[in-house]
């Protein structure tokens, strides 16, 4: 007779649901699994002869097969232990067969029996709580897993738990949810000395998610106003946070199963690969770009990354997702990010600065910045040049507002933004309006709408730059709590379109 285990296989955040088929029949013996298992999967039969030997376990000489179905399915892990193992107690009488097909299972099992951590816990939990299925993982995962509140998890510390919870000889107890971690940052945005215009603008950013390029000599503070960012950035939703959660499940960067509510912030080093940044390697892992889910990825030096690689960023800040190919598997990640770049205007960097003449101007900086290309350069909502600081600013107290008070204004813009589009669970900010929509939302009164149409003729505004510009100016009214986009809220959008070499 076959008994029959459950888990999953990942396809990126998705969790697929796999039946583990356990059939002991007479034969050669022989323990094999089949259903496109990968190296790990293959192992696990040693793994868990071992384990079941460490329990006084024997198992007998007779054919042991195990399939993973669909057998079309790609199966790769080392989760695959648990259900491997509890489908073949199932087999051989020593736990009840119903009570484990009831069951999604993930976990790997150490030589002594012990379960050892895995990723993907999280969309484990989800999928067992679509098919009304509970799940067993190891206890460190099930904290993690018990966020998931549709869902009854139980987190066991050895193949023996799990032995004695069947039998009802020590039934475990449901696993709770991990904690929130805390926003720990201790970086005000008032530390920034100066730079009022573009502290103005990363409020602007933050407000209604759009994408900020900074181009600035060094020393000039594009840095230390990005790594404030996420100090004014509202916290996460809950549905934001299990999306951002599943993705980071995923990549294996959840700690004791705690879920943070702090946007994300990853900062990618300029010798980053394309599968590092969008995401790739044998399983097609996912990329800095979906880690940002969410959240914020600040690319400095941004000329400085390989141009096929600046490239793959234009159609994941067009659709909010990425689209991972390999030859063996094809997955799609969410990738709705805001992109804040930082760049020097030249190769040495003091093209724009009167007190350091650039020798090579001004082909030095036509030739740095036209590294990033005209499509990608469009994509920007706002571009500004930040100018150096003078040691006479230096010396200046404090002065401006703290992140928590731009934080309260942001707070204020966005909620605004959430009641505009409680109808369209695709749309969350001002940055992801289009279409019609965007029409409805934005549009100028007479005065801005023909200062806009003089600036598009003038510095010949391609579509996109067009919307951008209103979408800009439709968070700038927000942050004014104006119901109108009006002439000042335009102009104002329309000076943070930087011009480039390529646009003069």
């Amino acid at each position: 007779m076959v008994a029959r285990a459950h888990t999953v296989a990942f396809e990126g955040v998705q969790a697929r649901p796999v039946e583990v088929q356990c059939a002991v029949t007479p034969g050669v013996p022989a323990f094999s699994i089949v259903g496109l298992p990968d190296k790990a999967v293959s192992e696990a039969r040693d793994r868990v002869r071992t384990a079941l030997t460490s329990l006084a376990i024997a198992l007998p000489s007779k054919r042991i097969t195990v399939n993973l179905a669909p057998a079309d399915l790609p199966k790769v892990g080392s989760h695959f232990d648990l259900p491997i193992a509890l489908g073949l107690l199932a087999a051989l009488d020593i736990l009840p067969k119903d009570a484990i097909a009831q069951t999604v299972a993930l976990g790997e099992l150490s030589l002594d029996g012990d379960l050892l951590p895995v990723v993907g816990a999280l969309p484990a939990a989800m999928a067992a709580a679509d098919e009304d299925r509970i799940l067993i993982c190891p206890r460190a995962s099930g904290a993690e897993a018990a966020w998931v509140s549709a869902c009854t998890v139980i987190g066991a510390g050895n193949l023996l738990d799990i032995v004695r919870h069947f039998s009802g000889a020590n039934v475990l107890e449901p696993a709770t949810p991990g904690e929130i971690t805390p926003n720990s940052t201790s970086r005000d945005l008032r530390d920034v000395k100066g730079q009022e215009r573009a502290k103005r603008a990363l409020e602007i950013a933050a407000a209604g998610r759009h994408h900020l390029m900074m181009i600035g000599p060094p020393g000039s503070g594009k840095s230390m106003m990005a790594a404030r960012l996420p100090g004014i950035l509202p916290p996460l939703t809950p549905i934001e946070a299990l999306e951002t959660s599943m993705v980071h499940s995923i990549a294996g960067l959840l700690t004791d199963g705690g879920i943070s509510r702090t946007r994300p912030f990853r900062e990618p080093h300029h010798t980053a690969s394309m599968a590092a940044l969008i995401g790739g390697g044998r399983t097609a892992q996912p990329g800095e770009i979906s880690l940002a889910h969410n959240g914020v990825l600040f690319m400095d030096e941004f000329p400085e990354f390989p141009r096929g690689v600046l490239e793959t960023l234009r159609q994941p800040i067009e659709t909010g997702e990425v689209m991972v190919s390999r030859a063996n598997a094809h997955i799609r990640y969410p990738a709705r990010f805001l992109l804040v770049a930082a760049a020097n205007p030249c190769k040495c960097g003091y093209l724009t600065d009167p007190a350091q003449a650039c020798s090579r101007a001004p082909n030095c900086g036509e030739d740095y910045l036209g590294r990033i290309s005209g499509p990608l350069m469009d994509r920007f909502d706002l571009r500004l040049e930040v100018p150096p600081v003078g040691f006479a600013d230096l010396d200046l107290p404090a002065s401006g507002d703290t992140s928590a008070e731009v934080a309260a204004r942001v707070a204020a813009a966005r909620a605004v933004q959430e009641a505009r589009f409680a109808g369209h669970e695709e749309l969350r900010t001002n940055a992801d309006a289009e279409g019609q929509c965007l029409d409805e939302i934005a549009t100028p009164d007479e005065e801005g709408r023909a200062l806009l149409t003089r600036a598009a003729d003038r510095f010949a505004l391609t579509a996109r730059g067009y919307h951008r510009v209103l979408r800009v100016a439709r968070t700038i009214a927000d942050l004014d709590d104006s119901p109108d986009v009006c002439r000042p809220h335009v102009a104002e959008a329309l000076s943070y379109r930087l011009l480039t070499a390529k646009e003069s």
